[in-house]
């Protein structure tokens, strides 16, 4: 089953506020409907918001045919619903230069955006995972962070695609996945993902991670990201910069699994990114009770940026850059 997929001019998407209890289809068949899936995080993930951006400007132009506007307009509203993850708008952005030659090529290009996704993020695993026991050796027992499995993909995954080629070719010993506060991305879908795969596995709180390099249980940190600037800063969920200054500490590599799409050469660093501020209730409210005392004041930062200097690999499906040595996506250099 596909994350995110189109289905008789509507799009079809896992329901991801409703797993790991339902496994739910949601239908989606108006840009307010989409919009609203991306801001409440039915649909997440950097490249799966990608097809989101793409398959939203094709369900707008079979919604308005001949009316140009109408599909700026909606585009326009589905680009910005996220600020922080560059795939969105890069999706959008993608179908909208195929409205001049109708419907049907923007549905053509929102569907190659899908396609091109699977077979991006497969070959990005299989290069993240042949870096790995070059590098460090196996078996491995890899920390992660949030969700960049198959969830987050249209299918397969980035970071999870990584551990699921480890995986295949007898590689993992273990994974260690944090839980992701507030919204539990790492809890709820990570470990949901990973008991579907069979992967052995162990859930620790945000706050364990740390502990967890330092004591040598894990031997690698594989995270995605939400964007990756022109000097090879990354933009990912929150909790992921205290992971990457652990790892430094304990002499742990820190890879980045994330698509082409991903990188943003138009972005300097990460201090140039705008990072998207949630509401305070995901933090004082949780399984419908409160959790904090009424009147608490909150600052809910949904990402965080790593210097590059922590990054020992970014691996996409074309190269692995080590900013972490001087290495920067924005290189001619195509890299390993």
């Amino acid at each position: 089953m596909r994350t995110i997929d189109w289905r008789h001019d509507r799009i079809v998407a896992i329901d991801q506020t409703r797993l790991p209890h339902e496994l739910v289809l949601m239908e989606i068949d108006t840009v307010e409907g989409l919009v609203d899936a991306v801001k409440r995080l039915v649909i997440r993930g950097a490249p799966a918001l990608g097809a989101a951006g793409a398959l939203g400007v094709a369900l707008a132009a079979r919604l308005g045919p001949g009316d140009p506007a109408m599909v700026a307009t909606a585009a326009a509203a589905i680009r910005t619903a996220r600020p922080t993850a560059v795939n969105l708008a890069w999706g959008v952005d993608r179908a909208l230069a195929r409205l001049p030659e109708g419907s049907e090529a923007v549905v053509a290009e929102a569907l190659a955006v899908l396609e091109e996704d699977v077979a991006c993020n497969r070959a990005l695993s299989a290069r993240g995972a042949s870096w790995l026991t070059e590098r460090v050796g196996a078996p491995l027992a890899v920390q992660t962070h949030c969700n960049a499995g198959s969830l987050a993909c249209v299918e397969w995954g980035t970071a999870l695609g990584v551990v699921r080629a480890l995986h295949d070719r007898g590689a993992l010993a273990h994974v260690y996945a944090a839980e992701t506060r507030p919204l539990l991305q790492g809890a709820r879908l990570t470990v949901w993902e990973l008991a579907q795969m069979g992967v052995p596995h162990t859930l620790v709180v945000d706050s364990a991670a740390a502990t967890v390099l330092a004591r040598g249980l894990a031997t690698a940190v594989v995270v995605g990201a939400d964007r990756i600037t022109a000097n090879g800063d990354v933009i990912n969920k929150v909790g992921t910069y205290p992971l990457a200054l652990a790892a430094a500490q304990a002499g742990v590599p820190m890879v980045v699994a994330a698509p082409e799409s991903t990188i943003d050469l138009s972005t300097p660093t990460g201090n140039d990114v705008e990072i998207e501020v949630r509401g305070g209730d995901e933090i004082v409210r949780w399984g419908g009770g409160e959790v904090a005392p009424a009147g608490t004041g909150t600052l809910n930062f949904a990402f965080d940026v790593t210097p590059a200097a922590l990054v020992t690999a970014i691996v996409t499906e074309r190269r692995v850059i080590e900013p972490a040595t001087g290495g920067r996506p924005d290189s001619t250099v195509t890299g390993q």
